[in-house]
């Protein structure tokens, strides 16, 4: 009798859990079945969702019932705080999967290449979002002296770190925050928080929604100058051609000709600044330097030679995410990619047999959210050509209960699906008595606990 497929993932977020979907809805699934397990080195699911997503987005965080709905099915395991590899190797999930789908996501922050990067007070927006996200492997304070901040970069995750910047704790209270980041947030001294953006309002990269959040705080007055309202024929047909383009061009104008309100903290957006130095003295960060831009007529920008000195504490750079390089595949340093052809890894001009790649991990740190279900579909339909034609390997300990056995042996406290039923009762409760959703639980060793690890 034909046994189940059996598939290993790696990564429990998004991505990881739109492939499991993927394969739960594919013939395959009807028969011989489908047998999923899912590695996660945090002790939670959810990977970005969880720790990468602002607390006062509530709505983005909905996404988690979708999620939530998929990690229900009995043909899939959860085995949280499981690394890879330091707790199982490429080798050791090929002798017990038929196919591995690596689904990671991206931890770190690219580089930017300008004098006094590494001042102190210079920081990286992913360091900041894992602080105000509670998340276990990070320290538990964060330095928020600066009365006057600048944040590099018009994306959303700029949106973020610029708005938890500008707000108040206390409005942050009802989210799911911990004590400690609450306390931090009580002690933050910015009065103003300046986005700076290299180019003009079409090529910006916020999401319509997020921009408009900005304005909805009773504390955060938004501000942009109007003399930065500028299109070009390029940036003309891209409001044309994109309909989220021209609703955050048009928001961004109705915020440039209004007055000026009495909101105690200052956001202002600027754009046609491109950072050129952090400056510092005696090693800690006391302004930035950009160079005006202005448009070429294809939407691009090129430099005017005519610099501002702007009065900043310390910089966020968030100039985009990098991907963790994943031992044992091959690896794309320029993009922090493993190189594929749809979905399947490429290594040394062929197919790296039964080994695949979604997300973050496979096309780079870009895109909403839901944008991985389509790299999912892609990798899943090729894996199971793949699995139809005979080309995946044969595991040699395909059984379920081998893989328990061989984490036992190596004594690792591992978290399960029921487990994380625990950790989010155990988080409730304790937002439960303040009114709130939940709290989260930062420390590992707590959340293990929860979990019943």
């Amino acid at each position: 009798m034909p046994r189940p497929l059996r598939v290993a993932i790696v990564g429990a977020g998004p991505a990881g859990i739109y492939a499991a979907d993927a394969l739960l809805k594919s013939e395959a699934a009807v028969e011989p079945g489908v047998s999923i397990d899912i590695f996660e080195r945090m002790p939670a699911p959810f990977g970005l969702i969880r720790y990468g997503v602002a607390p006062d987005h509530p709505r983005i965080k909905g996404i988690i019932t979708a999620l939530h709905q998929v990690l229900d099915k009995p043909q899939v395991r959860l085995f949280g705080n499981v690394d890879y590899p330091g707790d199982i190797s490429l080798d050791e999930l090929r002798s017990f999967y038929d196919a591995v789908i690596f689904s990671t996501g991206a931890t770190a922050d690219r580089a930017l290449d300008i004098p006094g990067v590494d001042l102190d007070g210079s920081y990286g927006a992913a360091d900041f979002v894992t602080w105000y996200d509670g998340h276990p492997d990070v320290p538990r304070t964060w330095p928020l002296e600066a009365e006057k901040v600048a944040v590099l970069g018009v994306g959303n995750v700029a949106l973020d770190v610029a708005r938890i910047l500008a707000k108040t704790a206390d409005e942050l209270l009802p989210t799911e925050i911990p004590a400690n980041v609450h306390d931090g947030l009580k002690a933050n001294k910015a009065l103003e928080v300046h986005v700076f953006g290299r180019r003009g309002p079409a090529q910006a990269k916020f999401s319509p929604m997020e921009l408009r959040e900005l304005d909805h705080s009773p504390n955060i007055e938004v501000i942009v100058n109007p003399e930065d309202i500028d299109y070009d024929e390029g940036s003309i047909a891209e409001r044309r051609g994109n309909k989220q383009t021209d609703m955050v061009a048009k928001t961004l104008e109705n915020w440039a000709i209004r007055d000026i309100g009495d909101r105690p903290h200052k956001l202002f957006l600027h754009f046609f600044e491109s950072p050129s130095e952090i400056l510092g003295e005696d090693g800690k960060v006391v302004g930035l330097r950009t160079e005006r831009t202005e448009l070429d007529g294809t939407g691009n920008v090129k430099g005017t030679g005519r610099f501002t000195d702007w009065d900043v504490q310390s910089v966020y750079r968030a100039v985009g995410y990098l991907s963790d390089e994943l031992p044992k595949l091959p690896w794309d340093v320029k993009s922090g990619t493993v190189p594929d052809e749809g979905g399947r890894v490429i290594d040394a001009g062929g197919h790296m047999q039964s080994t695949y790649v979604t997300g973050w991990i496979r096309r780079g740190p870009i895109g909403l959210i839901g944008h991985t279900k389509g790299d999912a579909n892609e990798t899943v339909a090729n894996l199971l050509a793949d699995h139809a034609e005979g080309r995946l390997g044969t595991p040699a300990s395909p059984e379920p209960a081998a893989v328990e056995t061989f984490l036992a042996e190596r004594s690792v406290r591992y978290t399960t699906w029921e487990g994380w039923y625990r950790l989010d009762a155990a988080e409730k409760a304790l937002g439960e008595p303040q009114g709130r959703a939940r709290v989260k639980i930062v420390e590992r060793e707590e959340m293990l606990d929860a979990s019943g690890a």
